[in-house]
């Protein structure tokens, strides 16, 4: 059983980074995916309906600014995969035989062979399935988090530098969600 994985959010000043998990059965019409970040938002809503009723399981998980500080970004995504492949093989547990396809360059730590594949989320249809699953769950938290935190504008921005929330940072400081261990510059 083939499982793609792959993460949303590394970039950001504030969020969690979330990971996507997926595996997709040999009828799910794969040409229709993409990479998310190639994906109009209308289209990557579609296709994460698509992906959460067709696919053989799927799951994602968010490891949240707290431990992305204390841990660093690139173990938090990689965790952040670990935990939502185990959040599928729960789905299928009479699976035995596994392989995880991770986008990147280094895989996640879990206790079944997994590739790590540069640039998976354009190659490998499970992996852009987990892609899309990984960015459509993060972009929901951020439009939740502007309701709570206003004055941040992450609807704008979902949380990534740009400079128009870098100001808003320098100008009324943190908030809760914020990752206190990436730099404003």
């Amino acid at each position: 059983m083939i499982c793609g994985l792959d993460e949303a959010g590394c970039g950001p000043l504030a969020g969690p980074v979330t990971a996507g998990a997926a595996v997709l059965p040999p009828d799910f019409p794969v040409g229709l995916l993409r990479d998310s970040k190639q994906l109009s938002e209308k289209k990557r809503l579609l296709l994460y309906d698509l992906i959460c009723e067709r696919a053989a399981a799927q799951a994602t998980a968010f490891i949240w600014p707290e431990e992305i500080d204390r841990i660093n970004i690139r173990q938090a995504a990689l965790k952040a995969m670990a935990e939502a492949f185990d959040r599928v093989r729960k789905q299928l547990p009479d699976v035995t035989e596994w392989r995880c396809l991770a986008d990147g360059n280094q895989v996640p730590p879990v206790a079944v062979p997994c590739t790590a594949v540069v640039k998976g989320d354009r190659l490998i249809p499970e992996i852009m399935a987990a892609s899309i699953l990984a960015k459509t769950e993060r972009d929901r938290y951020m439009l939740e988090a502007d309701k709570l935190y206003p004055e941040y504008g992450f609807r704008r921005h979902k949380g990534y530098p740009t400079a128009e929330h870098r100001e808003i940072c320098k100008k009324i400081g943190l908030s809760p969600i914020h990752r206190r261990s990436f730099r404003l510059r």
